[in-house]
């Protein structure tokens, strides 16, 4: 299993862990892009909690004239008519799927697991937690969407049909739009997910209004 994984960045907030965010970057990035929020979150100092960044394959990107960069899946265009690449969404599922895995054989329970993400990694963080086999703690979405909705019906695990999802925009996203957000949140809903829908005056960024509901929030997750 362990030689399946991706190269990642490991940050823990205490001695040994027993909750873990498994954080995907954004397209281009890698995984160092959110080390940082690790403290940011300001963690209550009692909660030890690990946090696995992996740093995505290299692709090329069709919407970059093929330029070759870290990415989750390839992307064709900026509209949400635009087809979505799902072989490599799928390829990447059982790629975070593998370090879930890992991070239960580490001594972490599912329920104990966050998948989050920023972009491109957002939407992976929200597809393979709606898909995953065992209860997890939650799922963070932030500046994100909602990839392949129209499979969710027949794809979503009944251990996660209570999944609660922290999901964060800004209002002048000029990467993701602030609608492809919303209609990812009205989706959630209308399927019967649990979503804490925040917006905050920014672009395709984050802000540390956002970073300190983040915090609050994950803080509740992991202690229920």
């Amino acid at each position: 299993m362990v030689e399946q994984l991706l190269d990642y960045v490991e940050v823990v907030t205490g001695e040994n862990p027993r909750a873990c965010v498994i954080w995907m970057h954004g397209l281009g990035a890698d995984g160092h892009d959110f080390e940082d929020i690790v403290s940011a979150l300001e963690l209550p100092q009692d909660l030890s909690v690990r946090f696995i960044f992996p740093h995505a394959p290299v692709r090329s990107i069709t919407l970059n004239g093929g330029f070759e960069m870290r990415a989750w899946f390839d992307v064709y265009g900026l509209s949400l008519e635009t087809p979505q690449d799902e072989v490599g969404i799928r390829a990447s599922e059982d790629i975070i799927f593998h370090h879930i895995a890992h991070q239960l054989v580490e001594g972490v329970a599912a329920d104990k697991i966050v998948l989050a993400g920023f972009s491109q990694g957002a939407a992976m963080a929200l597809h393979c937690a709606l898909r995953y086999p065992k209860q997890l703690a939650g799922a963070i979405a932030l500046s994100g969407f909602l990839p392949l909705a129209e499979t969710i019906v027949g794809e979503v695990s009944g251990a996660n049909s209570n999944l609660p999802i922290f999901m964060a925009h800004g209002q002048y996203d000029e990467i993701v739009p602030l609608e492809w957000g919303e209609a990812s949140k009205n989706e959630l809903l209308v399927q019967g997910y649990q979503v804490n829908w925040q917006t905050y005056p920014m672009p395709h960024s984050v802000c540390p209004e956002e970073i300190t509901d983040l915090g609050v929030w994950l803080t509740n997750i992991l202690r229920a």
